[in-house]
């Protein structure tokens, strides 16, 4: 019988967990990994996670592949990802981060190219970290940790997502490394994957049809569908859709830009249409959205 997939959420974790480590419903830190409440049954993520085995070992499905972690190891799910399984050796030390897809766009909004690595982890999500990039890892998050908890500095927000910046670019980099490396043993799917996701970062605010994208990449609209389902468990349009939906989402709550003004930008014929498809997808009006 079916049952229904639940979903991984920060406000959901922060009820079942004791850490005074947050930021309202956006940021959740855990210096202790046995204390991160992931699930032995799937669940589905609804936000980023990156977690560091410092030692020890760790196993978890993702989108149902095993993968079993190490002392170095940085795991990386996101948003949208079917998480399940996990178990912890009895030795096993490590930090988390959760972050909203809202403040990991915050973050990303100045960013160029690290938000398609971050993407391109579906296929790579656990990444070997060497003892020095180990090391730098942990104390930029006990410096990130020190400034979440200091809850009397008046822009401890904007400090946090300074600091975050500059671990996400180390991590970019790390993961460039690997997805370098790795591009001659890549499949066909794989590379097409990758150049499908190259493709609609650069052009989503302009062009959200499947057939603009695989025209592009001299295939058909059929076979980069099939492919991108392969490899990724997303259809196309589900990759251009949540692309979309996070720029109108950095717009509304990072601009002073209208509502019709995020239209044009976007390349949406009227500001009705793209209400209408904001809360398809999003569960609200724009709106709604900008004064949550």
């Amino acid at each position: 019988m079916f049952r229904e997939l639940h979903e991984i959420t920060i406000s959901h974790t922060k009820n079942i967990v004791n850490t005074p480590s947050s930021i309202d419903d956006d940021l959740l830190l855990f210096d202790k990994f046995e204390d991160v409440p992931l699930p032995t049954e799937p669940k589905r993520m609804q936000c980023l996670f990156v977690a560091l085995c410092i030692d020890g070992q760790a196993q978890y499905t993702v989108d149902t592949n095993e993968y079993k972690v190490v002392k170095g190891d940085l795991i990386i799910i996101t948003d949208g990802q079917v998480v399940g399984n996990y178990l912890l050796s009895p030795n096993c030390k490590g930090v988390a981060i959760m972050a909203s897809d809202d403040f990991f766009h915050e973050i990303l909004k100045e960013v160029h190219e690290i938000s398609q690595l971050f993407l391109l982890t579906h296929t790579n999500p656990v990444l070997h970290l060497n003892k020095e990039t180990m090391d730098k890892f942990c104390v930029s998050f006990g410096n990130i940790k020190k400034s979440v908890d200091n809850k009397e500095h008046h822009f401890r927000r904007e400090v946090v997502l300074s600091m975050l910046k500059t671990l996400i670019y180390e991590l970019g980099n790390e993961i460039w490394n690997v997805q370098r490396i790795n591009e001659k043993k890549n499949t066909r799917a794989e590379s097409i994957f990758a150049n499908f996701i190259g493709l609609v970062e650069k052009n989503f605010r302009v062009e959200r049809r499947v057939g603009w994208y695989a025209e592009k990449l001299c295939i058909t609209p059929k076979y980069l569908s099939e492919t991108v389902k392969l490899v990724s468990k997303k259809t196309p349009n589900d990759w251009i859709d949540s692309y979309v939906t996070l720029e109108i989402r950095v717009l509304l709550k990072n601009s002073s830009k209208s509502i019709k003004e995020i239209a044009s930008d976007l390349n949406f014929p009227t500001q009705s249409f793209l209400g209408k498809y904001f809360k398809e997808h999003v569960g609200l009006s724009p709106s709604q959205y900008r004064k949550k």
